[in-house]
Order: structure tokens, then sequence, then C-alpha cells
């Protein structure tokens, strides 16, 4: 007897996650239940797309798998969702069902891990300046403040998967890699290669120092005046996670002081406000919400998803499984 797949999300974001390929994958697997209605799937949407069927591929939009909704699939074996946190659509339920859970913050996490490389290279050789100042007829100023990816520390706040990977990159290049994660042990780090450090130490070193840490209670504004007051002149300052991380008052006056240089790609509220400085300070790169993954890069997300159902009909391990006991460290 065949297996049914019911994909949840919206038609439109079905269209971004899944190309003709994808589609041709999961026909090739089984039967395939798609939403077809337009907008993010209300709880009775779920409830109706979900009846019956043994696997189920959620994404941005879908919400709370409840027991109202799980009731309507009493052989659901697994829950893939296509893009990154799951916890907008996890209960207790799904566990307690011994529904398995899989998460694409792995493939989320290589685009963030690369947007940050990107960012590193690109402030480390004062590109930003430099565009600016040949933009308005000049050539040379500015050469003096460049730095290379040699012999230099970076410093990797939160070691999960955008951050593994980040650390993975860097290995290309003669740097010292050091890294901040409470629940990373010391063994683990010495395996990545890198060092782990508390965090005031890790921000005393650190010539370039990359957020990847996930928003939890634990992490709120965790970057204040304090930590910032611990860091090098000159140091680059790189948040491709959660704005909520960073005290952006105390960062906005530190920037003000010209100490530091800060590239953001999340801010608390995003976007900031039209008039916030965080738009216009000459040391501070913005980017709107873009490390993760945008048009073709969003294809990943749908492909792991079907990459995790074949793994799992093989027998082998999921790659982005999340247990319960993880939501409290998870992004």
């Amino acid at each position: 007897m065949g297996i049914t797949i019911a994909v949840l999300p919206d038609p439109v974001t079905q269209k971004r996650i899944f190309g003709e390929m994808q589609w041709k994958q999961l026909e090739a697997i089984g039967t395939v239940v798609r939403n077809d209605l337009d907008g993010y799937p209300t709880p009775e949407t779920l409830a109706r797309f979900i009846r019956g069927a043994d696997y189920a591929i959620t994404s941005w939009g879908c919400s709370k798998l409840t027991t109202d909704i799980l009731q309507q699939a009493p052989n659901l074996k697994a829950v893939f969702h296509a893009a990154g946190t799951v916890k907008g659509i996890v209960t207790p339920e799904l566990w307690q069902r011994g529904i398995r859970v899989s998460s694409g913050n792995g493939p989320l996490g290589r685009g963030v891990a690369e947007t940050a490389l990107g960012l590193t290279i690109a402030s480390l050789k004062n590109m930003w300046r430099l565009t600016q100042t040949t933009r308005e007829g000049g050539w040379n100023a500015g050469k003096e403040r460049i730095s290379e990816l040699y012999q230099i520390t970076i410093g990797v706040i939160g070691a999960g998967k955008a951050g593994r990977h980040y650390m993975e990159l860097l290995r290309c290049f003669e740097v010292s890699i050091v890294v901040y994660d409470p629940v990373l042990t010391t063994e683990q780090a010495k395996a990545l290669g890198v060092t782990k450090l508390e965090l005031d130490e890790l921000l005393r070193l650190s010539d370039v120092v990359s957020i990847h840490a996930p928003s939890i209670p634990e992490t709120y504004k965790m970057l204040n005046a304090a930590k910032f007051a611990l860091m090098k002149d000159d140091a680059i300052l790189i948040n491709t996670a959660r704005g909520s991380i960073v005290d952006e008052e105390a960062l906005i006056k530190e920037l003000q002081q010209g100490r530091l240089f800060a590239c953001l790609d999340v801010t608390d509220p995003e976007p900031p406000a039209a008039d916030s400085p965080l738009r216009s300070l000459p040391n501070c790169i913005l980017t709107p919400h873009i490390a993760g993954a945008v048009n073709n890069g969003v294809r990943r997300l749908g492909q792991f998803a079907i990459d995790e159902l074949s793994r799992m009909l093989s027998g082998g391990s999921l790659e982005g499984e999340v247990k319960e006991e993880q939501l409290a460290v998870l992004a």
C-alpha cells in the first residue's frame, strides 16, 4: 500500500520551496495531497489536507499542529518543516504520538553562514567605504584600513547549524577561531578545530565577532554596553541571527563614537524605524534580513524536506531531527 504525503503550506509558499523537479521527486515517493487554498492555512485547512497522511511537509505560514489537527492523521509518522524554527508549528502532542519532527535549520544555516562570510571579507577589506570613496572620485583613501582573513581572530557566538557552518568555511583561511556557546563542550569545540571561550574573553580577543545564537530569554540583549566596551577598537560586529540579541541603543552609541563597525542583517524591531541611526551611520551596513534563504536559495529547504523523507523511508537518521527537549535552546 502506498504512502500519502500532505503538503500543507499555501500555494504561494509551495511555489517558493518546490520546483518541477521537487514535485516529481515527491510524486515518485507516494501520493501527494497539496493545499490549494490561497492564504496562510487556517487550522481548519491544515486539518482538511493532513487527513489520512503518513507524512506532512510544513513551511512558513503554517500554524501549530494541535490535537484536533493531528487526530485527522492517526498514521502520521513525521513532519518535515521546509523552513527554519519549528516553534511555530510544534505541540507536545506531536512527540506524545511518536511523530518525528525535522527542521530545515541546516540548509537555512548554510545560507546564513555564507552571508556572514561574505560580510566578514567585505568588511575586513574595507570594501564598503572604498566603494563610496571611488564613487565620489577618489581612489586610494582608506586602503590603509584593509585587513585580510589572515592571522586574525574570529569570534563566533553560537555553535548551532549556522555557526558551525560559518566555522567550517573559516577553516579555509589562516585564522584563529574562538567560540562561545554554553551548550557546546570543550571536546566538541576541539573536534570542530576551534577554541571554546567565555563570552567576555571572546569579545576582548576577536577582530571579528559574528553572532549565530538563538533568540531565547538568555540571549536577550546579551550584547550590551558593557560587552561592547570589551571589544577591540575597529572590531567588526556581524549579526545574521536575531536583532533581539543586541542592545541596539548601546550599539548605536558605540557606532556614533566611530569605534566599531557593524553589519546587521537583523534588527529589533524589524524593519528599524525610518529615522533610525542604523540607516545612516557610515560604519553600519544594514541589509533587509537576506542572510538565510532568498529566491532560488529557498529551494534548498524544499529539497531538504524531500531528502529527509527519503532518509526516513530508507531507515536512515534524520539530519534535521528536533527533539522536544531541544526546544529551549533552539532558535
